[in-house]
């Protein structure tokens, strides 16, 4: 890699000869490489791109989605990552069924993980498989449902104090 600038292409091409059948589909919003895979591969796909000379070694974020239209497929994480030496972010989603919401958990490469997997968790329901210490982390432990989730309602429907005229409603 001495000398190659590191950009989408090589990246992509990168991930495409060592995942290909694993890979749903890459495009590239706003400029940040943005790869949708499938959820088996996340802990192999993580380790290459840390490891490899194109050292992808920085988790900026990881965060869930809901897409609850989306049947088979509502539930999703996504994973930020950026390569300091060479001044590259990428982007990972996995979409899995909200029947079985799991995912590996990706703490044994990066640290960081560890926090932010729990604060998906606690909001989307989504279980990290081999996470240390899987237990909410910002809301209460008697919680019975996650807050995040599209089932619920914005607003509350019991409140008899709100009058929408005054609201421009």
């Amino acid at each position: 890699m001495e000398g190659k600038i590191i950009d989408n292409q090589l990246v992509l091409q990168l991930i495409s000869d060592e995942f290909g059948d694993g890979i749903i589909r890459a495009y590239e919003p706003d400029g940040i490489l943005t790869i949708e895979i499938k959820k088996d591969i996340v802990l192999s796909l993580l380790t290459f791109i840390k490891n490899h000379e194109i050292k992808i070694d920085f988790l900026t974020d990881v965060c869930g989605i809901h897409y609850p239209n989306n049947k088979g497929l509502e539930l999703g994480v996504i994973y930020h990552l950026h390569s300091f030496i060479n001044n590259f972010r990428i982007r990972i989603k996995a979409f899995f069924s909200i029947e079985n919401p799991e995912i590996d958990s990706v703490t044994s490469i990066y640290s960081a993980a560890n926090w932010q997997e729990r604060e998906t968790f606690d909001f989307y329901g989504i279980v990290f498989k081999g996470h240390p210490n899987l237990t909410r982390i910002l809301n209460r432990d008697d919680m019975d449902y996650h807050p995040l989730l599209k089932q619920y309602t914005l607003e509350d429907t019991t409140r008899t104090d709100k009058n929408d005229a005054m609201f421009g409603r």
